[in-house]
């Protein structure tokens, strides 16, 4: 076999641009500009120096977290993926003569995104962005929520017992270190007669696009009729609300209509699970992963919206 040539790369290229695959039609559809203001934010704690190292664009961070979501990626393993792949090399916007981001690098833009506060404000504004092009809520909507399993704690039974308690055990404490990979927050909980441990994604989707409106995390152990007043759209033109057994409490009662339509909800799930590469998540503690399921949430939306576009386009 001979040695590809300059024209043969460029022909395969061009070959699978053409292809549109997703990544291609999320780099040209989704506003991405618009989140910059946000994004700077990361950054304003940070000591601004003429000295050392250019900051790198937060946009290409953005985009680098987006990745680690629509893949569900560990950031090694983000970081491998955007050397290895010239699709993600070219979604994510680094040129020949930019080096590619560290693990490190990506988890600090990350915390600094949550302690400023921004990733919800990211979500709403891609919100802002569906209703502006025509997709407000409607049709009424579907609450339900999703089991996030993360790594189990190798606890003894009286150190669950403090965490139970809402304490921290003493022998953690005296070792920073343990505390940190140690995950306080995350609970056990049954479903369908199987022990899950970890989180709750609860999410709010409007039935005629499909799109996730509100949502909350959670620890697994919250009853799920809880999340329902903070899951309400008001913004939701249609009166039907649906939900399954578990938001059929007397606590629901006055809000909630039980019914079999369910098939927007599952949609998201599945995508979550097969799209998306799974539920699992690596990181600790409701904080992390909270900012985590933000951005997965927003990703889905992604995807969402890009669907939506396609089907736009297609001659009736």
């Amino acid at each position: 076999m001979g040695q590809r040539g300059f024209w043969g790369k460029e022909q395969r290229i061009q070959k699978l641009q053409d292809k549109k695959p997703v990544l291609v039609l999320l780099s040209a559809q989704i506003p991405w500009d618009t989140f910059l203001p946000l994004l700077d934010r990361g950054y304003s704690q940070e000591r601004k120096s003429n000295a050392g190292r250019k900051r790198i664009d937060p946009l290409i961070l953005f985009k680098m977290l987006v990745l680690q979501q629509l893949f569900n990626l560990s950031d090694e393993e983000l970081e491998f993926q955007v050397n290895d792949r010239r699709s993600f090399e070219d979604f994510v916007g680094l040129g020949v003569m930019n080096s590619i981001p560290d693990a490190t690098t990506v988890a600090f833009f990350r915390e600094r995104l949550r302690h400023a506060g921004v990733i919800e404000e990211l979500f709403e504004l891609f919100d802002q962005h569906l209703r502006a092009q025509g997709y407000e809520a409607r049709g009424g909507q579907i609450i339900d929520a999703t089991l996030v399993p993360v790594p189990k704690q190798r606890n003894t039974q009286k150190e669950n017992e403090t965490i139970k308690k809402g304490g921290i055990p003493e022998e953690w404490l005296e070792q920073p270190k343990r505390l940190q990979q140690k995950d306080t927050d995350a609970r056990w909980t049954k479903k369908n007669g199987i022990n899950h441990y970890g989180y709750k994604n609860s999410i709010s989707v409007d039935v005629e696009h499909g799109f996730i409106r509100r949502y909350i995390v959670t620890s697994a152990s919250v009853q799920d009729s809880q999340m329902l007043p903070a899951l309400l759209d008001p913004t939701n033109d249609s009166n039907p609300l649906w939900g399954d057994s578990a938001f059929a409490g007397l606590i629901c009662r006055a809000f909630l209509v039980r019914s079999m339509t369910r098939a927007r909800v599952d949609h998201v799930f599945g995508q979550l699970v097969m799209t998306m590469k799974g539920k699992y998540t690596r990181l600790i503690g409701i904080n992390r992963i909270t900012a985590s399921w933000r951005l997965r949430n927003l990703a889905f939306n992604f995807l969402r919206f890009i669907h939506k576009e396609q089907q736009q386009s297609i001659p009736a």
